[in-house]
């Protein structure tokens, strides 16, 4: 029975020259065949591309079966110690391989052993790129916080100098943002968009995250206490930080948007807010009858 199975295999592959990559395993369910490889930059592995994707890597890849020897045969030493690629979660089979490389440039050529990732036997899985669905989703949120995401602006009334106990208005602006990124070769688009705002006052006070980002009030009614507002018990110099909080979706080669689990959080660069205090003096007469008198400009 051992020795049916061995010929059976070298049969299979008896068909794939040296210089010929594999072209399709229809019979254990793994369809290859004109697929794009290319070497993802992050994590160094080769990756299915989209049909138009353009690579900077001067090289091509592509699989050869594990046990093939340079005259189209199987060795069959090679077959009892092969690599056993088990089914995937949802079932579908992989086959060992060797991957090799050549120059971009050259139309078949001489495939050589690629030594990246250790070298050695791989498993070889589906072409479809929608089998990197699981392995993009769990890089997402950590290219999402890396985008360079503008934060909201922050605005503070009156600025840069507000009076002590007084309410200063404090509101802010944000805008969705769109990027295009590449995670294991595949197109990526992100849409990033502000759902929350925090606060941090500068004095150890804070506010949020709330889904209230405020609005600018008239010059007449400065003081007035908003929902964003925020008095100061004390004079002096005070950063205010405002951190916006973006929610995001992404699509895969143009695919359907997918929900990014967790928020981005984003923060403005600290805003300086000079407290003064407010001194009320009673005086018996206005600067026209005494010019020297404090508060008038030659009493200074």
């Amino acid at each position: 029975m051992s020795l049916l199975l061995v010929v059976l295999i070298f049969q299979a592959g008896a068909a794939h020259a040296q210089g010929t990559p594999i072209v399709g395993f229809e019979d254990t369910g793994v369809d290859v065949g004109a697929t794009n490889w290319v070497r993802d930059e992050d994590s160094g592995e080769i990756v299915p591309a989209p049909a138009d994707y353009v690579s900077n890597d001067p090289n091509q890849y592509n699989a050869f079966p594990q046990c093939q020897v340079d005259d189209g045969n199987l060795a069959i030493d090679c077959l009892a110690k092969q690599r056993v690629c088990p089914p995937r979660a949802d079932g579908k089979p992989g086959v060992p391989v060797i991957w090799k490389v050549a120059p971009r440039e050259i139309e078949n050529p001489q495939w050589t052993d690629w030594t990246g990732n250790g070298g050695g036997p791989t498993c070889l899985y589906d072409r479809n790129p929608e089998d990197l669905l699981p392995r993009i989703a769990a890089r997402i949120q950590q290219a999402f916080e890396n985008l360079p995401i503008a934060p909201g602006t922050l605005t503070a009334q009156p600025s840069p100098h507000t009076l002590r106990g007084a309410e200063t208005n404090f509101y802010a602006k944000a805008t969705e943002q769109p990027f295009d990124i590449t995670i294991l070769a595949q197109r990526i688009h992100i849409i990033a968009k502000p759902v929350q705002y925090r606060w941090d006052y500068g004095d150890g006070a804070s506010l949020g995250p709330t889904a209230t980002m405020g609005g600018p009030l008239p010059q007449n009614r400065w003081g007035e206490k908003t929902r964003t507002s925020h008095a100061y018990a004390a004079t002096g110099d005070f950063n205010v930080v405002l951190t916006t909080y973006f929610q995001g979706t992404y699509s895969v080669n143009g695919g359907p948007n997918l929900p990014i689990p967790n928020q981005g959080q984003f923060s403005s660069p600290p805003q300086t807010v000079s407290v003064w205090r407010s001194v009320t003096r009673n005086y018996a007469d206005d600067c026209l009858a005494n010019p020297r008198g404090e508060g008038c400009p030659l009493g200074r």
